[in-house]
């Protein structure tokens, strides 16, 4: 792609942090980041959601933990999930410390509503302990009363301060693995109080225009504050509040970067699960040579490689095709629907050869095409699996009594 970055202010030199895999400030590229709307305790529901997000461009995700059981299903969430999972904290901290036994990549904390320093010290030295960041999350409509008032309002530099304290407690443990944000729905308020920001932190800021609404204008309000900023060279990683399927926020985010030359445009976009306990491949090994193999073929379609056929298809079934593997064999599924099944060693061709008659005839052509026993036959790898490594193949038990013993006081 043409790259235009180089005619934009540079980028604004900051700390860098990861997330997960995903390193966000520094030289990284700027990333993308969601957040489910489901409720985290359906997991099924929720890691379908995260799929659908990685497929449309999301590096990050953040999910709701405001409830016992949003952490338990954050234990089983994590380490199914194709990025990096943040868990959103408002009022709880035993919420913040459950998260961290779910094994979250990172926190987001409100500094207008979780306000002890006792307990926000607490959380910050747990994250210290385990290498989690923590993303101070400012927002113009949940200022602490003090600062309301000492400001006169929610202006730039009330959501400064109100991060710059938050920061001072965690300096107080040593913990300064941390980006920030201090988001308005102002689209003004939102530039003056990153622009000040900029100035204030040398930490990596998140960019967003908060409560945007739903499209058209919220897109046209999201991009006016985050492009304006990434133009000056301001931020590290950002997202789209809409109010509509997080899928377009997605989907908004890499667009942008993309027009912006910040990130590189691609045809084909290629999401694989991380693997997990009841992978029966090399992932990364399956992933790598699916694509090699087709992204010099310039197919604009999804691709999902998954390392199981319990829970691939169905949490990647809005990518256009996939493989998943099972029982030394794959299984092909285009939207989420077997239409064969493969070899093991097979399974890079047949996916190449399936996306190429995918874009030449179509979703629909394609499923009428597809073996009718197939389905059948991945039905009873599907069982052979679960028999063979259990329901709990990750272990997320022994997390959920962990998050139990947390939030039981135990």
């Amino acid at each position: 792609m043409e790259i235009v970055s180089n005619l934009l202010t540079p980028r604004r030199p900051t700390r860098q942090i990861s997330v997960g895999s995903v390193k966000v400030g520094g030289d990284a590229p700027v990333s993308v980041q969601s957040m489910t709307t489901t409720k985290t305790a359906d997991v099924t529901g929720t890691l379908e959601q995260i799929y659908a997000l990685a497929a449309a461009g999301a590096d990050i995700v953040r999910c709701t933990c405001n409830e016992q059981a949003a952490a338990e299903g954050l234990a089983q969430i994590v380490p199914r999930s194709p990025v990096p999972i943040v868990a959103d904290i408002h009022f709880h901290v035993e919420m913040a410390l459950a998260a961290l036994e779910a094994g979250v990549h990172g926190l987001r904390l409100n500094p207008g509503n979780l306000r002890k320093p006792s307990e926000i010290k607490l959380v910050a030295s747990e994250c210290k302990d385990r290498g989690v960041p923590i993303r101070i999350g400012v927002n113009a409509g949940s200022l602490h009363p003090e600062i309301y008032e000492r400001f006169g309002g929610a202006t730039p530099e009330a959501l400064v301060e109100s991060a710059r304290q938050e920061l001072a407690y965690f300096d107080e443990v040593g913990f300064s693995d941390v980006k920030i944000s201090v988001k308005a729905s102002s689209v003004a308020t939102m530039i003056a109080a990153y622009r000040l920001a900029s100035e204030t932190f040398d930490h990596p800021l998140h960019l967003g225009v908060t409560e945007a609404g739903p499209l058209p204008g919220g897109l046209i309000k999201g991009t006016a504050g985050i492009a304006t900023l990434l133009a000056e060279g301001i931020g590290d990683t950002i997202r789209y509040s809409l109010t509509a399927d997080p899928v377009e926020e997605a989907k908004a985010g890499r667009q942008l970067l993309e027009s912006l030359g910040l990130r590189e445009r691609k045809g084909l976009d290629l999401i694989a699960c991380p693997s997990c306990g009841r992978a029966e491949v090399d992932v990364i090994a399956v992933a790598s040579a699916a694509q090699a193999a087709l992204q010099d073929r310039n197919l604009p379609i999804q691709v999902a490689v998954m390392g199981c056929v319990v829970n691939g298809p169905g949490e990647a079934r809005h990518a256009d095709l996939g493989i998943a593997a099972g029982k030394r064999r794959g299984h092909l599924f285009i939207r989420g629907q077997i239409v064969r099944v493969v070899p093991e060693d097979e399974m890079v061709a047949a996916l190449v050869e399936e996306a190429e008659k995918l874009v030449a005839e179509g979703v629909e052509a394609r499923l009428a095409a597809r073996d009718v026993s197939a389905e059948k036959e991945a039905e009873a790898d599907r069982a052979a699996l679960l028999d063979a490594k259990g329901l709990d193949a990750n272990h997320a038990t022994e997390r959920i009594e962990k998050i139990r013993r947390r939030t039981e006081g135990h």
